[in-house]
């Protein structure tokens, strides 16, 4: 597949494909990556594509600068914790979730739940139900909604200098995009709770020690290690692959049965796709598989 120029995407998201591996990289330092709404619909929209896109089997999230996601932003255009307090301002209206308010004018019960549900926590289900696999690299800060975004990965690997920070409670708000989802799947109820009440930064380190994180490298390496992995993946069985993170990330919220029930469909599903057969032959003729991801 042609190698798709540094630079190339949406405003504030680089994005590159080389390999079938698609590279998203949030390109706003100078925010420490904070996430605008029309950023984050970008990014979904991208996510979106990667899904669709028969040629991209793996995809690679992470940040310029110093930071992998400070999260929503708070200072500029709203967005998840922002948008509750101040909605998306243009122009000196307020906008929330597509319906246009004047500045000033009441709120009423279902804004806030509805930008949630339109907004951050839709950002985390494009990643969880992204049908290639997603590896953070998390290259610095991520903090809030950012922390959720590497979370909610496949994959997570950390630079030596990253950072994850559950920062709500220093705001007074609850966790959103997922986190009290998220966490407690991750590392169990205390921890997630000690994570969430205190609001401490949580090094690369304790995090890798917490099972937060899959590997912890120098900040140096950081790109290579992540470029190697997600091309492992991409050689890989892609509609396997996609199959076992449904089954994975659906095997929290079920029982034995219903989980033993998808497990044979999508075993049933997979046998009829290419790679499956080529695996099979691959094995009888004893020589090594050859995926095309079909």
């Amino acid at each position: 597949m042609p190698v798709t120029p540094p630079g190339a995407g949406s405003p504030g998201i680089l994005t590159t494909t080389d390999g079938q591996v698609t590279r998203l990289t949030l390109d706003r330092p100078e925010a420490l990556n904070a996430l605008t709404p029309a950023l984050r619909d970008k990014l979904i929209g991208l996510l979106a594509t990667a899904s669709a896109d028969p040629d991209v089997r793996a995809v690679i999230l992470t940040g310029t600068g110093r930071g992998f996601c400070a999260g929503a932003d708070l200072r500029g255009a709203g967005g998840a914790a922002g948008e509750r307090v101040v909605g998306e301002r243009v122009a000196g209206e307020e906008r929330v979730a597509g319906e246009e308010r004047v500045a000033g004018e009441e709120r009423v019960a279902g804004d806030v739940a509805r930008t949630l549900r339109l907004g951050a926590q839709r950002l985390i289900a494009a990643v969880l139900d992204c049908e290639k696999p997603v590896i953070a690299a998390v290259n610095g800060t991520a903090a809030g909604l950012g922390a959720h975004l590497a979370l909610a990965c496949d994959l997570v690997l950390a630079a030596e200098s990253a950072r994850f920070i559950e920062v709500f409670v220093r705001r007074g708000l609850v966790p959103d995009g997922g986190g009290a989802y998220l966490l407690p799947r991750l590392i169990g109820p205390q921890r997630a709770k000690e994570l969430m009440f205190f609001g401490d930064a949580l090094t690369a380190a304790d995090a890798e020690r917490l099972g937060l994180v899959n590997r912890v490298v120098p900040d140096a390496d950081l790109p290579k290690t992540a470029h190697d992995w997600a091309a492992r993946l991409a050689a890989g069985p892609t509609r396997a692959l996609a199959l076992t993170k449904q089954l994975v990330n659906a095997s929290l919220d079920t029982d034995r049965a219903a989980a033993f029930a998808a497990e044979a469909a999508a075993q049933e599903i997979n046998m009829t796709t290419a790679d499956a057969r080529e695996g099979v032959a691959s094995f009888v003729e004893r020589r090594g598989a050859r995926f095309r991801g079909r």
